[in-house]
């Protein structure tokens, strides 16, 4: 992680992040605690590390990584992913808003701002994606046979 990716994550925590991670904790307890609801819960935890320190990482399909698709990429995965937006996405989304809104109103908080908006679209629709360094390759390419 470069420098400014660790000040950037540090000043995230300290002005907002922290209690979304918290929120993303928090829904994948209740996930896990249903039974039904681990594979969600797994997503959500891995989520909350990004929710806790996003400078530095980004969000990309896993297809388009992996260059083949999968369980969670095809017509399972889309089932899962409005299922995730009726129990906990559409509320970690609002969370993620109402976070960029209030940091928005000043000229410091627009980055952090649009971190909490690519948040809330993920919150949305986060089955199928993977978190990768921003360190690695700049262009996902597919690779199709």
């Amino acid at each position: 992680m470069s420098p400014l990716s660790l000040l950037l994550n540090v000043l995230w925590i300290v002005f907002g992040g922290l209690w979304m991670a918290v929120g993303w904790v928090v829904a994948a307890v209740i996930l896990a605690i249903t039974i039904i609801g681990l594979p969600w819960a797994r997503a959500a935890l891995g989520i909350a590390a990004y929710a806790l320190l996003p400078f530095g990482y980004r969000v990309v399909p896993r297809d388009a990584l992996t260059g083949r698709e999968d369980i969670g990429t095809g017509p399972l995965g889309t089932l899962g992913n409005l299922l995730w937006l009726l129990v906990a996405g559409w509320w970690l989304a609002l969370g993620h808003l109402l976070t960029a809104v209030a940091l928005a109103i000043t000229i410091i908080g627009i980055p952090f701002a649009w971190a909490h908006l690519k948040l809330a679209g993920l919150a949305l629709w986060p089955i199928g994606r993977e978190i990768v360094p921003v360190e690695g390759p700049r262009r996902v390419e597919v690779w199709r046979r």
